[in-house]
């Protein structure tokens, strides 16, 4: 049984992926699923708690007028503070860097590489645009199938330059795109505001109470036409996402995830420099931005999410190091395992939680329509409980299935054909 040559345990160098030599590509899966698993228990509770949210889904009269409201408001800070922005950021990170490895394992066989992978993405952004329009209004898919394209274009840059457009975009796109939006008149002609009015939340609470799914889906496509993509804001998020792929494809190049046990002192060091800064930081940007005890000013508002859009990828960055330190450790993978469960069927994951908030939140069909209704609190035990169980629910089906249920349909739209699904046929 041989082992590998150590290796410097710094971050320096540009080796490619498919040159390393890692304690084994389990290992490099397992890690990578882990951190997805993470990731995307903060996006479900995140887009949980934005629907529910004040001008959404829930009046501020309503949601005040709940017994829980004071805890409700405190751990919807504490959540701004932690989670928002950072585990969409991290999520956004790993399909950046999941593409990259994918990239460079097609190019490496010498097939029509681009054109195979130009078919996947285009079957993600099909999947992407029916999730938006009929299940979740702000889903991500599409942004990262946008992003997966350009990322193949800007895939030939130098390391240098992909880590510094991808942190250029990652912390100016959203910026640039509000900034666009107030000074070139599109906000007055989108109307702003008015799809987010008491009496728009009470209309839309009207129709899921009715259970008028095709009403609500007119309702928010006509929001996301006009608030999301006449205002500039899908120019902002395309950004924003394109630049956590590229610094993806970055850490890919550079092989962090591959060798994370050769690299660990950098990743500690990586973890110091970043996630005790980054909680501060953060911190001070969630006060900026609800404190009522700081006084008021011009552009305190734009100042905040300014202060959050550059300590975030921070305080994430923080989180991805201590993750990897976390998983390294004595019991860190036995204890980091039931998130790699869920990462590995991330995409049909992230999908069925749509279904999950509306059943909570929404009244179609047996939908129990509790938004504006319902609390943070009482939403953060529903989600925790929800994801236990997409956790079980994975490593059951895994236990049986090579792929999960959408990823082997994302496999065979893009292949043409129908891949094996149960476990014992691929075995063969």
């Amino acid at each position: 049984m041989s082992e590998n040559p150590p290796a410097r345990a710094d971050f320096r160098g540009e080796t490619p992926v498919l040159a390393l030599a890692p304690l084994g590509a389990a290992d490099r899966i397992v890690l990578m699923d882990v951190l997805r698993g993470v990731a995307l228990f903060g996006v479900f509770l995140m887009n949980v708690i934005t629907v529910n949210s004040v001008s959404v889904m829930a009046t501020e009269l309503q949601l005040l007028s709940l017994p829980t409201a004071a805890a409700d408001l405190a751990l919807h800070d504490v959540f701004r503070w932690l989670v928002y922005d950072k585990a969409n950021s991290i999520f956004a990170f790993l399909f950046g860097l999941g593409f990259f490895l994918q990239m460079q394992r097609l190019e490496a066989r010498g097939a029509d590489f681009e054109s195979l992978y130009r078919r996947r993405l285009f079957v993600l952004l099909g999947i992407g645009l029916v999730h938006m329009v009929f299940f979740w209004v702000w889903e991500i898919l599409h942004l990262y199938a946008l992003a997966g394209f350009a990322l193949l274009a800007l895939r030939r840059l130098s390391g240098r330059d992909l880590l510094a457009v991808g942190i250029i975009c990652a912390i100016l796109g959203r910026v640039t795109a509000k900034t666009l939006q107030q000074y070139t008149g599109l906000a007055t002609w989108t109307e702003p505001g008015t799809r987010f009015t008491d009496d728009a939340v009470l209309a839309r609470q009207a129709l899921s109470e009715a259970g008028d799914y095709f009403g609500l889906v007119r309702t928010f496509l006509d929001l996301t036409l006009f608030d999301y993509v006449a205002n500039g804001f899908l120019v902002g998020w395309f950004f924003y996402a394109l630049g956590r792929f590229l610094v993806g494809a970055w850490v890919g190049r550079h092989g962090w995830i591959a060798r994370a046990r050769q690299l660990l002192p950098g990743w500690q060091r990586l973890m110091r420099w970043t996630l005790p800064p980054g909680l501060v930081l953060e911190g001070a940007a969630t006060l900026l931005a609800e404190s009522p005890l700081l006084p008021e000013f011009a552009h305190r508002g734009y100042l905040a999410e300014v202060a959050h859009l550059v300590t975030a990828p921070l305080l994430a960055t923080g989180y991805v190091a201590g993750l990897v330190v976390l998983y390294h450790g004595p019991l860190g993978a036995k204890l980091l395992a039931p998130f790699a469960w869920a990462g590995r069927m991330a995409l049909t994951n992230y999908l069925a939680q749509s279904l999950v908030m509306g059943f909570v939140l929404f009244g179609v069909g047996p939908g129990l329509a509790l938004a504006g209704h319902i609390g943070t609190c009482a939403l953060t035990g529903i989600v925790i409980v929800a994801f236990a169980a997409q956790m079980l629910i994975s490593r059951w089906w895994l236990g049986r299935y090579v792929y999960g249920p959408v990823e082997w349909l994302w496999r065979a739209l893009t292949y043409g054909h129908r891949p094996p699904l149960r476990l014992a046929r691929a075995s063969r």
